[in-house]
């Protein structure tokens, strides 16, 4: 068995991920993409996963006040190889520049989901039954 063969990413995935966060968030604040709805758009990158080797970097992003979500996905996908160039002033240090991949971030709506679930009053009922059975 290889030390490829975790579960997870490793620690180095992990850190050269946070830094292409870091600069895709540079590069989309400042507004250096010139395309009108990414100009007119606040897009958060909550994270970014890097493949084993480091090739590939997929940026899950919510856009933030955007009536179309894919619009941005599509934009952000048009505009792929020129914010490649963009941030690789900042990732010079890596062999490779990674080729970047814009996904959907839904992290949030399926926390707001499993909020709601758990304010239910279907829920709530269960754990006060709960509570009154161990009293």
């Amino acid at each position: 068995m290889s030390r490829f063969d975790s579960s997870g990413p490793s620690q180095r995935q992990l850190r050269v991920g946070e830094q292409v966060r870091h600069a895709l968030s540079d590069v989309l604040q400042r507004g250096e993409v010139r395309d009108d709805l990414l100009e007119t758009t606040v897009i958060s990158i909550s994270e970014v996963r890097m493949s084993p080797d480091l090739k590939i970097a997929t940026a899950f992003v919510t856009p933030l006040g955007a009536a179309d979500d894919q619009a941005i996905i599509k934009a952000l996908a048009r505009n792929a190889k020129f914010i490649r160039g963009r941030v690789s002033g900042a990732l010079r240090q890596m062999k490779y520049m990674p080729e970047f991949r814009f996904r959907l971030d839904t992290s949030y709506d399926n926390m707001a989901r499993i909020d709601d679930l758990l304010r239910s009053p279907e829920v709530a009922r269960d754990l006060d039954t709960d509570g009154d059975e161990k009293e």
